[in-house]
């Protein structure tokens, strides 16, 4: 028995109690829905689930400066994919965004969501006491090479969330508010030139976002059928499984980046509300840990990090209410899929790793 509690203690130790509970919570809530908007893929989803924590449970047992002294390789390694997609990629729906290995396939656009931000963290520790305004001039090339490199697949979702990840970081290692105005003006002016580098659908999912009805049928039927089942779940919604806009498959993709859409129905505004509160905890509970981290890196890979959860969630939300146009990201925790839980799961065990080594100096 002593045998076994303490290996059950040496399991559990690096484990931060509000974070499991928090995503536990998220993960339960996602199994409830699974069985409701797509049944037969619940065994799935479970292992993708038991395979997440158990990569979860091995990130949080390394410390962060074992986690700084690969950020390099792991953006280099991840570059590499990347280009080798770029090159060998398998195409599925247009879209070349897969590298077959044999055995298994693999999309290594996934992991530069980890890796651009350990990257970044990295690179500023290293400047700490001797940051210039060139540095992040430098930072920006980093963030930018991979974000083209998956724009161009096209994925312009997960090059939403890489580009939001490097910024982050860079936000904050302190990039001033006058570079930032820059930026945005910059963009701004660009804007005619970057919209004519959109592929035809994207630019047709930007303009259905102001007028859905004018293809009902056609590329404004997402936004639509969502929206309906999110107002017709009314205050207290339909119930568990009782949602007419999901069973009878009016929702598309309503296990994966529909699904908010699936559980406003059933469950309503106040479980809407209930869903927000939850991932308030979590970049609550994130952020705190970031404010407590031992070292600049940990400070910034926290924050960066916690700041992903928020962006996966408000682009998803957006988009499936018609506030944001529809770019593919899932909702965190929550949605159908391997890779993306593996990744956010990631992202969980590098903030318990943080938060257990916050009192330790490092040299």
């Amino acid at each position: 028995m002593n045998l076994l509690r303490v290996w059950w203690q040496r399991l559990i130790a690096p484990l931060d109690g509000s974070l499991m509970l928090i995503s536990g919570l998220l993960v339960l809530l996602a199994i409830g829905l699974m069985s409701s908007a797509s049944p037969e893929r619940m065994g799935m989803q479970l292992a993708n689930v038991a395979t997440a924590l158990i990569v979860m449970r091995v990130v949080a047992g390394i410390a962060p400066q074992h986690l700084m002294r690969l950020a390099l390789a792991v953006y280099v390694f991840g570059l590499l994919l990347l280009i080798a997609v770029a090159l060998f990629g398998d195409i599925s729906k247009g879209a070349r965004r897969w590298l077959n290995l044999g055995f298994m396939r693999i999309q290594p656009s996934e992991l530069m969501k980890i890796a651009m931000p350990l990257l970044l963290a990295w690179f500023f520790q290293q400047r700490e006491n001797r940051l210039r305004p060139a540095d992040y001039a430098i930072a920006a090339l980093l963030v930018l090479a991979p974000v083209a490199l998956i724009a161009r697949q096209p994925d312009l979702g997960t090059a939403i969330l890489v580009l939001a990840a490097g910024f982050y970081v860079i936000f904050f290692a302190g990039l001033p508010w006058k570079i930032i105005a820059g930026i945005v003006a910059v963009a701004l002016a660009a804007a005619p030139v970057a919209w004519n580098l959109l592929h035809d659908y994207q630019q047709q999912r930007i303009l259905t976002l102001f007028d859905p009805e004018k293809d009902p049928l056609g590329k404004g039927f997402h936004i639509i059928q969502s929206t309906i089942a999110i107002g017709s779940g009314g205050l207290f919604g339909k119930g568990w499984r009782q949602g007419t806009q999901a069973q009878l498959e009016f929702i598309p993709e309503r296990h994966t980046d529909f699904i908010f859409a699936v559980f406003g129905e059933e469950f309503g505004l106040l479980g809407n509300l209930v869903l927000l509160t939850l991932y308030g905890f979590l970049i609550a509970r994130g952020l705190l840990i970031a404010a407590q981290a031992a070292t600049l890196f940990g400070r910034l890979l926290a924050g960066a990090i916690t700041m992903i959860f928020f962006t996966y969630a408000f682009v998803n939300m957006g988009m499936v209410t018609g506030i944001l146009p529809v770019v593919g990201v899932p909702l965190p925790l929550v949605s159908y899929g391997g890779t993306a839980l593996v990744t956010l799961f990631t992202g969980i065990g590098i903030l318990m790793s943080i938060h257990k080594n916050r009192m330790l100096v490092q040299k």
